[in-house]
């Protein structure tokens, strides 16, 4: 049972949680070592919070899990983690990962407070509306960017919170694309939601948002008081990195034929992955050491 509960706990999402190392990063704080420990436990504060809402959400969906293709086989649906055992780790981690928070720091805390309470919201029935539910998943990452903020007490930019926004916008309405393609019609089984959805607006919209994304990075590479606080004018170079992201995920989003989702399916491609790995690079060597 253990296994099955830790598999329920989702630790390969927890790189979403990465997002409340943004601040850190382009708060130019990377090399503060008070600073980067207080990131890395805000970082577990959320994966401990994380987890509690996937515990949650399989309690939730139990029925719904069993009569997806993959889903089904999910230890809470398949029975393998009794539900009254899911729900009392769930609590516990909540719990753990709220002290945490307001212990780093109460703004952080409450920023926290706000993720459990959005993603109560989202359980309880936000999930079953239109566009509403895409918004909600967008506004957790906003929110992690917002507590890894509060945690080093670094202030955000603009353009920073408009990228996160839409870049994680642009990953839920992915999500929803690959649901209505691989659902073959039993969309509204898998996910009550989706038969509110039609793939060719998620996908319209998908390029709306994709434009809109480029735009908004592109504006802060380009922005004087960003370059004069970097010390750099060569922040232009990574954007064609985004555009390579953006257009990668796009391409996922389509395929069913991996049959996982793509927000699991980048962290196993090589090229999003590789992508990735080299614009943190660049944009570390170019802030910090260029």
């Amino acid at each position: 049972m253990m296994k099955g509960l830790i598999r329920s706990m989702r630790p390969h999402q927890w790189i979403k949680n990465a997002f409340v190392l943004a601040p850190l990063v382009f708060g130019m704080q990377l090399l503060a070592v008070e600073q980067a420990l207080r990131a890395a436990a805000i970082f577990a504060a959320f994966c401990a919070l994380a987890s509690a809402v996937y515990l949650l959400n399989d309690c939730i969906d139990v029925a719904g899990d069993r009569a997806h293709p993959l889903k089904r086989h999910r230890p809470i649906a398949a029975g393998v983690v009794p539900v009254a055992t899911a729900r009392r780790v769930a609590a516990g981690l909540a719990v753990l990962g709220l002290a945490a928070a307001f212990v780093i720091d109460w703004r952080a805390g409450i920023v926290c407070f706000a993720y459990l309470t959005q993603n109560a919201a989202y359980s309880a029935g936000l999930k079953n509306v239109a566009w509403v539910d895409v918004l909600i998943i967008a506004g957790g990452f906003l929110l992690r960017v917002l507590a890894g903020a509060f945690a080093i007490s670094v202030p955000l930019s603009i353009w920073i919170i408009a990228c996160t926004f839409l870049l994680a916008l642009y990953l839920a309405l992915g999500k929803r694309r690959h649901e209505l393609l691989s659902s073959e019609g039993s969309g509204s089984t898998q996910r009550l939601v989706l038969q509110y959805y039609r793939e060719h607006r998620v996908r319209a919209l998908m390029i709306a948002v994709a434009v809109c994304t480029f735009g908004a990075y592109s504006a802060y590479t380009w922005e004087t008081r960003v370059t004069n606080a970097f010390g750099t004018e060569l922040l232009p170079v990574t954007i064609p990195f985004i555009v390579i992201g953006l257009g990668r995920f796009f391409q996922l989003s389509g395929d069913t034929s991996r049959g996982r989702s793509p927000t699991e399916a980048i962290v196993k491609d090589n090229v999003f992955v590789g992508n990735m790995l080299v614009w943190s690079a660049l944009i570390v060597a170019l802030i910090y050491f260029l």
